[in-house]
């Protein structure tokens, strides 16, 4: 399967295609922002590109133009929901040993809370 196609097994390609729902607060041609089911503090929004990429090293190295599309796509998000302000995080787990689950790229956007450091 080439770079950036859906997979079929794949949670958030299922969400891009309508088939599992989500609230979505963003979307844009490339990149589509929804809330977390399991919210880590009170804004927490996951924002992921509609291509798949399977972490954020792949996304990197092999679309950079789109990685960026998605850290502005963040920082909109943070803005839209009050966050730019006070401060927010974006995070990226990267591989199953830090914590990722679903092998589809995605950023964490949290805020709304103070935010420890570091991150446990």
């Amino acid at each position: 399967m080439a770079a950036g196609e859906p997979q079929a097994d794949c949670l958030f390609c299922k969400i891009l295609a309508g088939d599992v729902p989500a609230t979505i607060v963003r979307e844009t041609k490339d990149v589509v922002a929804f809330r977390d089911i399991n919210p880590q503090a009170p804004t927490h929004v996951l924002v992921i590109p509609r291509a798949h990429y399977a972490n954020a090293g792949e996304l990197g190295a092999q679309a950079p133009e789109l990685a960026g599309a998605l850290l502005a796509e963040a920082a909109a998000v943070a803005a839209a929901e009050d966050l730019a302000e006070a401060g927010y995080r974006i995070v990226f787990n990267t591989g199953a040993g830090a914590g990722q689950t679903v092998f589809h790229v995605h950023a964490h956007l949290l805020g709304g809370r103070g935010l420890s450091w570091p991150p446990g």
